[in-house]
């Protein structure tokens, strides 16, 4: 709330709080601050204030003005003097436009509003994965002896063997055929995504990605100079029509699709749809990178792509950190015989190796069950925690775009979730509104919410009375 202060007046503090904000990242490059007015009322302060605010936001040269149109973020990661503001100003006029940063939740994950259950977190709560097992892994798997052998030398470049066949075990449940020599191991499945683009891609080449879709992948395949295509994703799979036509015109070299538990719908993608997809991809060569992030959530009948294709032209990825262990960074990608080398080849330039205590104390995991056991403790608390947070939010006035499924819901709001995030910040809430989740900034009445952190009444009271414009 805002007070009046002898150490700071009320422009002083609405300046602070948006340049914090900004510099954190909880509004990207881009976008619009509330209208003078507007801030105004929300603040309960006079229009004056609220100018001499933004005036001081535009001289820290964190915000640029339009005349007519308001005052938006600037691109802070230019880094430019204040002198080169006219510059910025004419290089920003398409900013509305570009890809929208998504660091703004990657930061609110290491560095939260507020000790609140946060909406728009895209993990578990910490609580959630507290085991006494995976403290035994590491003790299991650390004796003098071991640690020292593997502590004073690389480990194996591929990662660790028995992690490896544990996993080829795994994905033969799944029906996916991979050899522990088809395994490599990387820091994570979002670094696993990351080796597959630099070893398949250079810089200009096409990729489609599925629209709603991953807010770090839009952000990170731009970051490296590729030509996102945006697939919209339905609820049986990707829309093949309009990927059909991206071939014939772009010749795209990859697509990237997220089969199981979508995010951020949930949808799961139908077997005729994938028969579909796969004959697209070997009519025009593309390879297709399967991220099934969420499958310890799911089924191990759902419908998986690389299931269907047996590792042709489809690559494999998943990781360890939406269920078990986020600070352990183990993840893995299944590829096709002949991609391994490459793929290799760009893990060693990037990272050499992967460290081998986390990888032996998961293969112990997998090995002795509790993974297993873990992960269907996970999914019965989160239906449990769906059905609770579904009603929540139509008790509230919500509707969902689609079918609640797996951890996140696709929720419509019936107002600007752009606006209304920065409002519930104010609240100590943050939310992960609709143009997170697309290639190309557009306004959005839709957000993503985290069933696991979204099962307490008092954010959806508050959440109600923001959007109803009751300060």
């Amino acid at each position: 709330m805002l007070m009046k202060s002898a150490s700071q007046s009320l422009t002083e503090q609405i300046c602070a709080r948006i340049g914090d904000r900004i510099r954190n990242r909880l509004l990207a490059p881009g976008a619009r601050l509330p209208s003078v007015r507007l801030c105004a009322e929300q603040q309960g302060v006079s229009v004056s204030t609220v100018v001499a605010a933004y005036d001081q936001l535009q001289a820290q040269g964190l915000v640029v003005a339009h005349k007519n149109r308001g005052f938006f973020v600037r691109d802070i990661t230019l880094n430019l003097p204040v002198a080169a503001l006219p510059a910025a100003r004419h290089a920003m006029k398409g900013m509305a436009s570009a890809p929208v940063d998504a660091a703004a939740l990657i930061r609110g994950m290491f560095h939260p509003v507020s000790n609140k259950p946060q909406p728009g977190m895209g993990v578990f709560p910490a609580d959630w994965l507290e085991s006494s097992f995976m403290p035994a892994a590491v003790r299991k798997t650390s004796s003098a002896s071991a640690l020292r052998d593997f502590s004073l030398q690389y480990g194996e470049p591929m990662g660790d063997s028995g992690l490896r066949r544990a996993l080829s075990q795994r994905l033969g449940a799944l029906n996916i055929p991979a050899e522990p020599g088809q395994i490599i191991t990387p820091v994570g499945a979002t670094h696993a995504l990351d080796i597959i683009s630099r070893t398949l891609l250079r810089a200009g080449d096409c990729v489609m990605v599925e629209e709603p879709g991953w807010a770090v992948e839009f952000a990170r395949l731009d970051a490296l100079g590729m030509r996102v295509l945006p697939v919209p994703r339905r609820a049986d799979g990707p829309d093949l029509d309009v990927m059909e036509q991206y071939c014939q015109m772009h010749a795209p070299k990859l697509f990237v699709s997220v089969s199981v538990f979508h995010n951020p719908t949930g949808y799961c993608l139908a077997p005729g749809s994938a028969h579909r997809l796969l004959q697209l991809a070997c009519q025009h060569g593309f390879h297709i990178a399967e991220d099934d992030t969420y499958s310890h959530l799911a089924p191990d009948h759902a419908t998986r792509l690389c299931a269907l294709d047996g590792l042709q032209r489809t690559l494999y990825v998943s990781g360890f950190s939406k269920i078990l262990a986020p600070g352990w960074r183990v993840g893995f990608v299944a590829a096709p015989p002949d991609l391994v080398e490459r793929l290799l080849d760009t893990k060693l330039l990037a990272t050499l190796t992967t460290p081998a205590l986390f990888e032996k104390a998961l293969a112990w995991c997998i090995d002795q069950g509790q993974l297993r056991r873990h992960a269907e403790r996970i999914r019965s608390r989160l239906d449990q925690a769906r059905s609770r947070s579904v009603k929540l939010a139509l008790a509230h006035g919500c509707t969902f775009a689609a079918e609640p499924a797996g951890l996140f819901g696709w929720v419509e709001t019936g107002v600007d979730t752009d606006a209304l995030a920065q409002r519930l910040l104010d609240e100590d809430y943050l939310i992960a509104p609709g143009a997170l989740f697309h290639a190309v900034r557009k306004p959005s009445t839709l957000m993503r919410i985290n069933f696991a952190t979204t099962q307490d009444a008092a954010f959806w009271t508050v959440f109600a009375r923001l959007r109803n414009g009751r300060g």
